[in-house]
């Protein structure tokens, strides 16, 4: 089989800054250890997410000049309108700028106090939105996905009998909805099978509950349903995300992934009361409802991206990228969650450094050594971001406890992702000399974003 080369040609360059060592541990000290708060300009390698950091396309750069940036109206509010329902189907496409805006749209209206809202796994956003106003955001990953290093095709799916318990146990009027995030990024960026898609679309009429689908990345969750679920290998990419969406009755879209922009968000919906009350929040804090938030040469890039993000020979390669990581990493020993994702590669802190409890954040440990080895700023997705503590001050970690290596799109080539993996590597060769961190300072919510640390 010949190399799956990058399906495109690169025109415009980017110099990568350069820092010594020595610079590094001072920018760390700086930042407190939070690889959030090191500017971009200290930074060799940026794998701290993939959300709004991917390079657009000539074809994208062509349509911000056909922008129409009328306030009411734009046209080209009806072209990402268009595109939108080609794909996802749904009766009411609503901009916002980015997809928080769009949970929190949808949980301000139907969340709140004594409301439970399941997903496989909420992300850090996601979650927020729900428990700001209230509500209690439970996941439910099935168990394969609890052990990383199991490999299994779904490893993002939805524990079903799980879900259908919760229902009965809470009672449906105290589950306004049922969220499925396509792929599962707190989960290790995998995918649910379609099987299961129908599966929660099923329990959800059953109560009379709407599913929604956090559809950050439903491009690269299709391209896995192609490749491994049984009836789809011939089947087209467009084809398979119809029928994901066809399941559900609405979805939180954020377009800085699978639509290739950088900056954007959708909520999509059938249900014409819930659209008219998303609507009047819209106006309110994001704009009319053919903008909301975004200016029309956005609309159009976004529009334009939703075609080329289901393209079959991008996806091949987007997903090709990614395993090739993951495979260099295991061939140093590198423990990582397995089988690799769609978007990124996450190391297994548990099995990288077993020397640090959790309550002493060992992925945040990971983070700081691989920005201090190479320039390389990756993001703790464990017990930093979702670990909580008991009434009684107890520490309790998350189900999975990892470090997320996110591979921007359309920006590094192969030659960066060899230096990404011999960093890692690096940091593996040296890691029973890694230390735990303490907290110093944290806000209320989402405290990844902003906290500091000290090494223990």
């Amino acid at each position: 089989m010949r190399t799956i080369i990058e399906p495109f040609k690169i025109k415009s360059v980017e110099p990568i800054p350069m820092t010594t060592p020595e610079d590094r541990h001072e920018i760390l000290r700086a930042s407190g250890y939070n690889t959030f708060l090191i500017k971009a300009e200290h930074v060799t390698i940026d794998l701290l997410t993939d959300s709004g950091t991917g390079a657009m396309s000539a074809k994208q750069w062509a349509c911000i000049l056909d922008g129409d940036e009328s306030y009411a109206g734009a046209r080209s509010f009806y072209r990402l309108e268009s595109a939108a329902r080609n794909l996802f189907g749904f009766k009411h496409i609503i901009p916002t700028h980015q997809g928080r805006a769009a949970e929190r749209i949808l949980f301000s209206i139907l969340g709140g106090s004594g409301k439970t809202i399941p997903n496989n796994t909420h992300f850090d956003t996601t979650r927020a939105n729900i428990e700001l106003p209230g509500g209690e955001a439970v996941d439910l990953p099935v168990e394969e996905g609890r052990h990383p290093e199991l490999i299994y095709d779904f490893k993002g799916n939805m524990d079903v009998d799980a879900l259908r318990h919760l229902v009965v146990s809470r009672g449906p009027s105290n589950v306004p909805l049922i969220m499925l995030t396509v792929t599962n990024n707190s989960g290790g960026g995998q995918p649910v099978s379609m099987g299961n898609i129908r599966a929660v679309s099923e329990v959800a009429k059953e109560f009379g509950i709407p599913l929604f689908l956090d559809a950050c990345r439903f491009a690269e969750n299709a391209y896995f349903i192609k490749k491994r679920e049984s009836g789809y290998g011939s089947r087209s990419i467009i084809e398979i995300v119809r029928e994901m969406f066809s399941y559900s009755d609405g979805c939180t879209f954020s377009a800085k992934k699978d639509a290739l922009v950088n900056i954007g968000g959708l909520l999509c919906m059938n249900d014409d009361d819930l659209a008219t009350k998303a609507k009047n929040l819209l106006v309110i804090t994001e704009g009319f409802p053919t903008y909301g938030g975004l200016a029309g040469r956005d609309l159009e890039a976004v529009a334009q991206g939703l075609e080329e993000g289901v393209n079959e020979r991008y996806l091949e390669y987007r997903l090709r990228s990614v395993e090739y990581l993951g495979e260099k990493l295991l061939s140093q020993g590198v423990p990582i969650l397995l089988p690799t994702g769609g978007h990124a590669v996450y190391l297994d802190s548990r099995r990288f450094v077993p020397q640090i409890p959790q309550e002493e954040f060992p992925g945040q440990s990971i983070v700081v050594e691989l920005y201090h080895v190479g320039g390389v700023r990756a993001v703790e997705i464990g017990s930093v971001m979702f670990g909580k503590y008991d009434s009684q001050g107890k520490f309790i970690p998350p189900i999975l406890d990892l470090v997320r290596l996110a591979i921007p799109r359309r920006v590094y080539t192969q030659s960066h992702i060899d230096y990404v993996a011999e960093a890692v590597g690096e940091v593996y060769l040296a890691r029973e000399r890694l230390g735990g961190y303490r907290i110093t300072y944290q806000p209320p919510l989402l405290r990844h974003f902003t906290a500091r640390f000290e090494p223990v």
